[in-house]
Protein backbone atom coordinates (compact mmCIF):
# COMPACT_ATOMS: atom_id res chain seq x y z
CA UNK A 1 0.00 0.00 0.00
CA UNK A 2 1.02 3.40 -0.70
CA UNK A 3 2.39 5.72 2.31
CA UNK A 4 -0.48 7.87 3.75
CA UNK A 5 2.38 10.65 3.02
CA UNK A 6 2.64 10.43 -0.63
CA UNK A 7 -0.97 10.42 -1.06
CA UNK A 8 -0.92 13.70 0.97
CA UNK A 9 1.83 15.24 -1.23
CA UNK A 10 0.11 13.90 -4.38
CA UNK A 11 -3.46 15.90 -2.92
CA UNK A 12 -1.20 18.72 -1.99
CA UNK A 13 0.22 18.98 -5.45
CA UNK A 14 -3.23 18.79 -6.77
CA UNK A 15 -4.44 21.69 -5.40
CA UNK A 16 -1.40 23.64 -5.88
CA UNK A 17 -2.00 22.96 -9.45
CA UNK A 18 -5.66 23.81 -10.00
CA UNK A 19 -4.95 27.24 -8.83
CA UNK A 20 -2.78 28.73 -12.03
CA UNK A 21 -6.21 27.27 -13.57
CA UNK A 22 -8.46 29.54 -11.15
CA UNK A 23 -6.71 32.46 -11.94
CA UNK A 24 -6.46 32.29 -15.54
CA UNK A 25 -9.98 31.20 -15.53
CA UNK A 26 -10.71 34.26 -13.41
CA UNK A 27 -8.23 36.64 -15.81
CA UNK A 28 -10.25 35.56 -18.78
CA UNK A 29 -13.52 37.14 -17.89
CA UNK A 30 -11.71 40.27 -16.17
CA UNK A 31 -9.57 40.59 -19.76
CA UNK A 32 -12.69 40.44 -21.87
CA UNK A 33 -14.30 43.73 -23.20
CA UNK A 34 -17.46 41.55 -24.02
CA UNK A 35 -18.59 38.32 -22.64
CA UNK A 36 -19.42 36.14 -25.87
CA UNK A 37 -20.36 32.16 -25.71
CA UNK A 38 -16.94 31.21 -26.52
CA UNK A 39 -15.73 33.61 -24.12
CA UNK A 40 -17.76 31.75 -21.49
CA UNK A 41 -17.04 28.75 -22.77
CA UNK A 42 -13.24 29.04 -22.48
CA UNK A 43 -13.47 30.93 -18.94
CA UNK A 44 -15.82 27.84 -17.63
CA UNK A 45 -12.96 24.92 -18.98
CA UNK A 46 -10.45 26.24 -17.02
CA UNK A 47 -12.27 26.92 -13.80
CA UNK A 48 -13.94 23.44 -13.94
CA UNK A 49 -10.45 21.92 -14.41
CA UNK A 50 -9.62 24.00 -11.44
CA UNK A 51 -12.60 23.05 -9.28
CA UNK A 52 -12.22 19.80 -10.53
CA UNK A 53 -8.01 19.68 -9.35
CA UNK A 54 -9.11 20.93 -5.61
CA UNK A 55 -12.53 18.88 -4.99
CA UNK A 56 -11.30 15.36 -5.83
CA UNK A 57 -8.14 15.55 -3.01
CA UNK A 58 -11.13 17.13 -0.59
CA UNK A 59 -13.86 14.39 -0.98
CA UNK A 60 -11.50 11.42 -1.76
CA UNK A 61 -8.47 12.62 0.94
CA UNK A 62 -9.11 15.22 3.02
CA UNK A 63 -12.65 14.76 4.41
CA UNK A 64 -12.83 11.00 5.06
CA UNK A 65 -9.13 11.67 7.57
CA UNK A 66 -10.27 15.52 9.20
CA UNK A 67 -12.14 13.31 12.46
CA UNK A 68 -8.88 11.29 12.87
CA UNK A 69 -7.22 14.65 12.69
CA UNK A 70 -9.02 17.11 15.00
CA UNK A 71 -6.24 19.64 16.12
CA UNK A 72 -6.60 23.41 15.61
CA UNK A 73 -4.72 23.38 12.37
CA UNK A 74 -7.27 21.01 11.00
CA UNK A 75 -10.21 23.17 11.91
CA UNK A 76 -8.68 26.48 10.47
CA UNK A 77 -8.05 24.52 7.68
CA UNK A 78 -11.31 22.90 7.51
CA UNK A 79 -13.17 26.52 8.39
CA UNK A 80 -11.49 28.41 5.51
CA UNK A 81 -12.49 25.69 3.09
CA UNK A 82 -16.07 25.13 3.75
CA UNK A 83 -16.68 28.99 3.68
CA UNK A 84 -14.69 29.32 0.73
CA UNK A 85 -17.01 26.74 -0.83
CA UNK A 86 -19.83 28.21 0.82
CA UNK A 87 -18.80 31.56 -1.07
CA UNK A 88 -18.37 29.97 -4.03
CA UNK A 89 -22.41 28.49 -3.83
CA UNK A 90 -23.37 31.67 -3.53
CA UNK A 91 -21.58 33.24 -6.53
CA UNK A 92 -23.10 30.12 -8.50
CA UNK A 93 -26.57 31.65 -7.09
CA UNK A 94 -25.63 35.09 -9.06
CA UNK A 95 -24.16 33.36 -12.14
CA UNK A 96 -27.26 31.15 -12.89
CA UNK A 97 -29.41 34.43 -12.65
CA UNK A 98 -27.15 36.35 -15.03
CA UNK A 99 -26.53 33.45 -17.85
CA UNK A 100 -30.47 32.78 -17.93
CA UNK A 101 -31.18 36.44 -18.63
CA UNK A 102 -28.38 37.03 -20.77
CA UNK A 103 -29.40 33.39 -22.81
CA UNK A 104 -33.05 34.95 -22.46
CA UNK A 105 -31.66 38.11 -24.57
CA UNK A 106 -29.44 36.43 -26.82
CA UNK A 107 -26.78 38.81 -25.06
CA UNK A 108 -24.21 36.02 -26.00
CA UNK A 109 -23.63 36.82 -29.32
CA UNK A 110 -25.16 40.47 -29.57
CA UNK A 111 -22.26 42.72 -28.28
CA UNK A 112 -24.70 45.68 -28.29
CA UNK A 113 -26.15 44.57 -25.75
CA UNK A 114 -25.63 46.37 -22.52
CA UNK A 115 -25.83 43.74 -19.69
CA UNK A 116 -27.64 45.76 -17.09
CA UNK A 117 -30.49 46.57 -19.05
CA UNK A 118 -31.54 43.19 -19.60
CA UNK A 119 -33.04 42.87 -16.19
CA UNK A 120 -33.58 45.42 -13.34
CA UNK A 121 -31.89 43.15 -11.21
CA UNK A 122 -28.39 42.25 -12.96
CA UNK A 123 -26.74 44.99 -11.08
CA UNK A 124 -27.74 42.68 -8.01
CA UNK A 125 -26.84 39.27 -9.42
CA UNK A 126 -22.97 40.67 -10.74
CA UNK A 127 -22.43 42.10 -7.42
CA UNK A 128 -23.11 38.66 -5.80
CA UNK A 129 -20.95 36.83 -8.32
CA UNK A 130 -18.03 39.55 -7.51
CA UNK A 131 -18.24 38.71 -3.85
CA UNK A 132 -19.10 35.42 -3.98
CA UNK A 133 -15.73 34.77 -6.39
CA UNK A 134 -13.12 37.20 -4.91
CA UNK A 135 -14.22 35.59 -1.14
CA UNK A 136 -13.68 32.08 -2.81
CA UNK A 137 -10.57 32.62 -3.67
CA UNK A 138 -9.13 34.55 -0.67
CA UNK A 139 -10.95 31.89 1.22
CA UNK A 140 -9.09 29.30 -0.94
CA UNK A 141 -6.24 30.70 -0.83
CA UNK A 142 -6.02 31.23 3.35
CA UNK A 143 -7.43 27.20 3.52
CA UNK A 144 -4.47 26.52 0.84
CA UNK A 145 -1.75 27.79 2.98
CA UNK A 146 -2.87 26.21 6.49
CA UNK A 147 -3.12 23.21 4.32
CA UNK A 148 0.18 23.35 2.85
CA UNK A 149 1.28 24.06 6.83
CA UNK A 150 -0.29 20.83 7.34
CA UNK A 151 1.13 19.04 4.70
CA UNK A 152 4.66 20.00 6.17
CA UNK A 153 4.07 19.52 9.85
CA UNK A 154 2.23 16.43 9.76
CA UNK A 155 4.02 14.25 6.21
CA UNK A 156 7.27 16.44 5.59
CA UNK A 157 8.95 17.63 8.17
CA UNK A 158 9.61 14.21 9.55
CA UNK A 159 11.80 13.10 6.85
CA UNK A 160 13.74 16.01 7.05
Amino acid sequence: MVDESVIAALAGVSVTTSLPFLLYGAWIMIDAETVSWNVLMRHLRYIVAGLVLTTVPIVGWMIPRVLDQLTGMAIVHAFFGIQAYALLAFALTGIVRIFQAKRNADAYEDRDVDIDEIHEDMGHWRKRLRAGVAGFMLLWLCAWVTGLYRLYTLHLASMI
